[in-house]
Order: structure tokens, then C-alpha cells, then sequence
């Protein structure tokens, strides 16, 4: 595919079409680099990004329930 810069203020720009977007996969942030002379777009991805997808808090939950209680310690004090 061949494209031109276009001038963006004081900088340049390129027009990516949305179906090389789509195929690499580059929806927000991006990584430049220079690679033997080649501008490299990488997009970036949250480290933990879909890490609470489908998280339900649940307030019924007991979290400590079937622990062994621990009556025969008496260095706490309560």
C-alpha cells in the first residue's frame, strides 16, 4: 500500500485504514520504534487488562467460613 505524509502542525502524519488497524489489532496507545531504519507501530496493551472481566462481588460470601477456630491460643487478645 502506498500512502504520503501529510503535514500535522509541526510534525507528519500517515492515515492508517481501519482494516490494517483491525488486523494488528490497535485500538488506543502505540510503541514507535526505529528498526535498520524502519518506523515500527506497535500497539500497546495493558499488562493486566481483562484480569476482572466477569468479576461479581458477592457480599453474601464468607470468606472465613470452614476455618478451624482456634479457641486454645491465649496469646490473642480480643
Amino acid at each position: 500500500m502506498l500512502t504520503t505524509l501529510r503535514k500535522v502542525g509541526n510534525s507528519r502524519g500517515v492515515i492508517i485504514p481501519a482494516a490494517l488497524l483491525l488486523e494488528c489489532q490497535i485500538d488506543g496507545a502505540v510503541e514507535m520504534t526505529v528498526e535498520a531504519g524502519r518506523l515500527v507501530i506497535t500497539p500497546v496493551h495493558a499488562p493486566r487488562a481483562g484480569w476482572f472481566d466477569g468479576y461479581r462481588a458477592d457480599g453474601d460470601i464468607d470468606a472465613w467460613k470452614g476455618l478451624p477456630i482456634d479457641d486454645g491460643c491465649e496469646d490473642w487478645a480480643w
